[in-house]
């Protein structure tokens, strides 16, 4: 509080106050754009005023007057939307333009000090609760702001979803019917040239439209869950990836425990394991790696859950692509979908199980994590 000889400074304080608040609003920064700046001159005052004050009310009154005009403040400039770097140099141009009037008071530095004090006090409270004020605000914008953003992104792939659904459906009622006939062809001409690599073009065309038809979530009507062997299931992947793997010269390993029974949409399931192991292929091919190798292992994780690993030695993925892999539409390939790992995440999270990714120098492995189901 100010007493005795300060009494006379608050009075030299009154008698300029408005010499002070106009080469305050004289010197500092405003925006054109800005839809409060004639109110700037009001805040000035009223900031101004509590310092007058400091020596009627208590501390704790202060600073809740000190809080209170700094929120009402710090609403303006967060719904002005100008740069928070403008307000804060402003309110310490005030602070600085007080100094100089302290100082044609004629009171000696030693007796100033204790007002100085007071002044960096309030403004240093002042700022503090405003900035804070200021900040919190912008930052639920910004989650508000996001939360929009997502939730107009999701309903963006859930349109997408059911327009791919419409679409694939009419798409694969002719495919269905090419391969019936590619099977009479096989039958009436056994010897026919080209018609197996004509079936197995038909089957990558057929597995790529099942990836758009998974992005709708949508289970087929009359689709039911199985019990199916996981050794079966990956002789079955490798065998459909046979000519892929001869022609990329790719070196297959496999370290499979005992067989285990899983419970879900076995097409499914195949369908991550071909997605993949062809993604690892492709990945040695383009690299062209010396000794090209995929490794795929099986092994109980803990007592209820399956752990299928397929690994392979191509170049290692830097760690901030590991974040966004399984995103929708995130691909690195000139004419990828970005669809493909977003779907197989989606697949396993729907058997309640988990997909990952852990990529070294040595090796890049995609781990699934499966619940087995328990036989007699």
């Amino acid at each position: 509080m100010f007493t005795g000889e300060q009494t006379d400074l608050i009075d030299f304080f009154y008698q300029n106050k408005d010499k002070l608040v106009q080469e305050w609003e004289d010197a500092i920064l405003i925006n054109q754009g800005d839809p409060f700046k004639m109110k700037i001159r009001e805040n000035g005052e009223a900031l101004l005023n509590v310092l007058l004050s400091i020596n009627t009310i208590s501390k704790q009154e202060l600073l809740s007057v000190i809080e209170r005009i700094a929120i009402h403040v710090s609403k303006e400039r967060v719904m002005s939307d100008i740069n928070i770097g403008d307000f804060v140099y402003n309110v310490n141009l005030g602070r600085t333009i007080l100094y100089s009037y302290l100082s044609k008071t004629g009171f000696s530095w030693p007796q100033l000090q204790e007002s100085i004090n007071m002044v960096n006090f309030c403004f240093d409270k002042f700022l503090y609760f405003a900035v804070s004020h200021y900040s919190e605000a912008k930052n639920k914008i910004i989650e508000e702001k996001t939360m929009v953003i997502d939730s107009t992104h999701q309903d963006r792939l859930t349109l997408l979803g059911q327009m791919t659904s419409s679409f694939i459906h009419e798409f694969r009622n002719p495919l269905t019917s090419v391969q019936g006939f590619i099977q009479l062809l096989k039958a009436d001409y056994p010897n026919m040239r080209y018609l197996d690599i004509i079936s197995g073009e038909l089957d990558q065309l057929n597995f790529r439209i099942s990836q758009f038809l998974l992005l709708s979530k949508k289970e087929l009507i009359g689709k039911e869950k199985v019990d199916f062997k996981v050794n079966n299931l990956i002789e079955e992947v490798l065998n459909f990836l046979y000519p892929s793997i001869l022609d990329s010269k790719v070196k297959i390993r496999k370290s499979i425990d005992d067989d285990f029974t899983l419970n879900g949409y076995a097409d499914e399931i195949r369908q991550v394991l071909i997605n993949i192991i062809f993604n690892a292929i492709d990945v040695l091919n383009h690299y062209e790696v010396l000794n090209p190798t995929i490794e795929i292992t099986s092994c109980l994780n803990d007592s209820k859950n399956i752990k299928i690993s397929v690994s392979n030695n191509g170049p290692v993925i830097p760690a901030e692509l590991r974040k966004t892999i399984f995103e929708p539409f995130f691909t690195t390939k000139k004419l990828g979908t970005g669809l493909g790992l977003f779907v197989c995440k989606e697949i396993i999270e729907k058997h309640k199980g988990n997909l990952t990714c852990d990529s070294s120098h040595d090796k890049t492995t995609f781990s699934i994590y499966l619940p087995i189901t328990i036989t007699d």
